[in-house]
């Protein structure tokens, strides 16, 4: 007899088969696929699929999360582990970054589709974004608790760094900029925050006006 942990076995598998087929349908097709795409490519009812995916937008959330599952992993697995603080932070943009360049080099066209929606969707892709930003807060406080990125709020350094490493953590730049970002590119980044990231005035901030030097 089929237990209750094996019918939500049965249908979490199901479900992830499902989106990975949806994820197969767009790859051809170049466009968002729906419910009623899932029924014409299998043998599985409707009814099934609106169980599975209650809503329209289920299906595409569905999507976004296994997306995002090996990043997630990647940032957990990060802020778990004993690296020193530095290299936590290298670790934790540069094995997302290397996820990132290879599925666009897989399939260029896919990754466009992928952007695309998720830019017409943000606010369902949104979720993402707050958590890294919430894990990357984590190694931020970890970094200050060793002296590092004084004078600054977490919100503070959170934005800066965020604005540094934006090439790397953004799809969109990546399309435009892959040929010329590199992991050693983002360790001189991340050594450079290390290196002197701070609040204050130390010299840079603008001045009323400009004069010739004399």
């Amino acid at each position: 007899m089929m237990t209750t942990s094996d019918r939500v076995s049965d249908r979490k598998a199901l479900r992830r088969e499902l989106t990975d087929l949806a994820l197969v349908l767009m790859a051809e097709r170049g466009t968002m696929i729906g419910k009623a795409d899932l029924v014409a490519h299998t043998r599985t009812s409707r009814a099934r699929i609106d169980e599975l995916f209650p809503e329209e937008s289920d299906l595409f959330d569905a999507a976004v999360e296994q997306w995002y599952a090996a990043d997630v992993a990647i940032m957990e697995e990060v802020i778990a582990s004993s690296l020193p603080v530095q290299r936590k932070f290298f670790e934790f943009f540069a094995r997302r970054f290397r996820i990132e360049v290879e599925r666009f080099r897989q399939d260029p066209a896919l990754f466009a589709l992928c952007v695309e929606l998720g830019t017409e969707r943000f606010e369902q892709v949104r979720g993402y974004i707050d958590l890294a930003d919430h894990y990357l807060s984590v190694l931020i406080a970890e970094a200050q608790a060793e002296g590092y990125l004084p004078g600054l709020s977490i919100d503070r350094a959170l934005t800066l760094i965020n604005q540094m490493v934006v090439c790397y953590t953004s799809p969109q730049m990546l399309m435009l900029l892959s040929e010329r970002l590199s992991e050693d590119k983002l360790a001189c980044i991340i050594d450079t925050v290390f290196a002197g990231l701070a609040g204050g005035d130390r010299g840079a901030i603008g001045v009323t006006g400009l004069r010739v030097a004399s």
